[in-house]
């Protein structure tokens, strides 16, 4: 082999032995890159601290609030006073959005919402190994549960309560059935009257959004008729009921003792209350006791939860 061909070949195999060399190189940056892609998703997961529990609570006042602690035993007599025992800890939110949006933010958070307001951005724990669902709240195999009332004062006008016979029909009872709730009556039919008042609806925040549903319907039959709907919270509705800022009252919680009295009370749909914790929890069940020491602070670690 001449000295020509001899170079050439030589210029052949460098060329190769480059090639190769900057295809490694790439290689390993791939594999590297990737690795440092997965011990990044690692490090994110990890860094979820589940350890010590975040209490999530409703605003005193709050229907949800007060069903949940009594159903719990949060809520305790002392000498014929009533005394909410929850956490100085608990993170308090003011209204089912704002609880959700906590929860669905934080981990290691639990809290309590209307079950007609749960939707996939927050995982519903089993209670005592029964699952959330209306059927189990109608079945009453779910025990956290509670009635949605309406509140108003005997001898209110006909047309502000025409909406209260609507809610009451079957019409009505399909829409709060199709809105995950639990119907209270049946066999009613309604016949609009072309309804031209204008009245105030106000209370709790957990029954609002069904309130909304209801009255949208009852619009379509009546179109002159008018509703503000404010969501002040269980026990302001049921105030406003009382002293006639609002025509009708809405309360997530059976009325107090002293409020039963002073007006006319009628439910309208049943709900359950589903306890909530963070997509990323593992847990899938808890008890009514641990509840109860959650939400009183005594049980502040995940791995105490049973």
């Amino acid at each position: 082999m001449n000295l020509k061909k001899l170079g050439k070949l030589a210029i052949v195999i460098g060329l190769a032995t480059t090639l190769a060399a900057c295809g490694a190189s790439k290689d390993s940056a791939n594999n590297k890159s990737a690795n440092t892609s997965t011990e990044g998703n690692k490090t994110e997961t990890a860094s979820a601290d589940l350890s010590k529990i975040n209490v999530i609570s409703r605003e005193a006042g709050s229907g949800t609030r007060g069903a949940f602690t009594e159903i719990t035993g949060v809520l305790e007599k002392k000498d014929g006073q009533e005394v909410d025992n929850t956490t100085e800890e608990a993170a308090v939110q003011n209204s089912t959005d704002a609880v959700i949006t906590t929860v669905s933010n934080d981990p290691a958070s639990i809290g309590y919402i209307s079950l007609g307001s749960l939707n996939d951005t927050v995982k519903a724990l089993k209670v005592e190994g029964v699952e959330a669902t209306p059927e189990n709240v109608k079945s009453g195999e779910y025990k956290i549960a509670r009635p949605f009332n309406i509140c108003y004062q005997e001898g209110a006008d006909e047309k502000a309560l025409d909406l209260l016979k609507f809610i009451e029909s079957d019409e009505g009872q399909k829409i709060v059935e199709a809105e995950k709730y639990i119907p209270e009556v049946s066999g009613k039919t309604y016949t609009a009257i072309d309804n031209d008042a204008h009245i105030t609806i106000a209370g709790s925040t957990s029954v609002t959004p069904l309130m909304e549903k209801l009255v949208e319907a009852y619009k379509e039959l009546n179109p002159k008729f008018e509703a503000d709907i404010q969501a002040t919270g269980s026990s302001a509705g049921i105030q406003s009921a009382i002293d006639g800022t609002a025509q009708i009252g809405m309360a997530s919680r059976e009325l107090k003792d002293e409020e039963a009295p002073k007006v006319k009370v009628d439910v309208i749909a049943r709900d359950g209350i589903a306890v909530i914790v963070n997509k990323q929890n593992p847990a899938e069940d808890v008890s009514l006791a641990s509840l109860k020491d959650i939400f009183t602070g005594s049980m502040t670690q995940w791995s105490e939860v049973k």
